[in-house]
């Protein structure tokens, strides 16, 4: 008899190799749609450590924005179908900004920007904004694309002005499913992360340069996870600040293979939003 996915009792911690960058002194470049570039492309190699990813949810109050750099909350949605994109901007986009307010700490102003759904379903991942999970330790932002963010969605003068102030980049996860059965998402306390192993990973289209941290490993590193995430509860986490004062600036994070997953277990389907953060 196939074993069915069921919840059952969380353990404390789970053993899972996670892939991360590894570090050759050069950048990392990517084309996207721009074959007759690619040769100039330096794709970066990966290697597996085998850490501890222990359960958030033995604790889950101790985690805040300053501290560890996420918080894991109950949060409820009203939206029905997150592959409306109508409906995603019309209800989800005012939902989240409303919950990265409250865990802002104090933000004059938040602005979401952008969303991407993901789905190991490969005939919904032929639709835009729709991925499949990235499996490798990043931070979405960088010292040097977190304001170009701001340029790209604020008229000049503001955008100007705002840099001038702190902002911050703020972004949210939650399951599209009832709950998460595999290919969880591990984030990694922020104080654990040296101020090394910062790894630029450049996705160059014809119109932009996008860019991320790609993170080298390090035995520092304290990861956790949270099992069996439903629909009506989400992660907060901040991927940039330009206040060093204001407790962690990055969260590294990936999805990862739970080795206890059942062989019969649902696949993965999730949201991402992010969000400018003015102070």
């Amino acid at each position: 008899m196939a074993q069915t996915a069921e919840l059952t009792t969380d353990p404390d911690y789970v053993e899972a190799e996670l892939d991360y960058i590894v570090d050759d002194g050069i950048p990392a470049v990517r084309y996207l749609d721009w074959p007759e570039m690619e040769h100039l492309a330096h794709k970066p190699a990966y290697e597996k450590h085998l850490v501890r990813i222990h359960n958030g949810r033995a604790d889950p109050d101790q985690f805040t924005l300053p501290s560890h750099g996420f918080a894991f909350v109950d949060h409820h949605t009203k939206v029905k179908d997150f592959f409306d994109e109508d409906e995603v901007r019309s209800v989800y986009y005012l939902e989240t900004e409303a919950l990265i307010q409250a865990h802002s700490g104090g933000a004059s102003r938040v602005l979401v920007f952008d969303h991407t759904l993901r789905t190991a379903e490969q005939a919904r991942q032929q639709a835009d904004r729709v991925r499949k999970a990235v499996y490798s330790v990043h931070n979405d932002y960088t010292e040097r694309s977190a304001p170009q963010r701001v340029r790209d969605f604020l008229p000049e003068d503001e955008a100007e002005a705002a840099l001038k102030r702190r902002y911050a980049i703020i972004q949210t996860w939650r399951s599209i499913a009832p709950r998460v059965e595999r290919d969880p998402l591990a984030l990694c306390d922020g104080r654990t992360i040296p101020e090394e192993g910062f790894i630029p990973y450049e996705r160059r289209y014809r119109y932009r340069t996008g860019e991320t941290y790609h993170i080298s490993y390090n035995p520092a590193h304290h990861w956790f996870w949270f099992p069996q995430m439903t629909r009506e509860e989400a992660l907060v986490f901040k991927v940039y600040d330009t206040d060093a004062s204001a407790g962690v600036r990055f969260t590294a994070h990936t999805a990862f293979d739970d080795p206890n997953t059942p062989p019969d277990a649902a696949i993965r389907e999730s949201i991402e939003m992010r969000a400018l953060v003015f102070y």
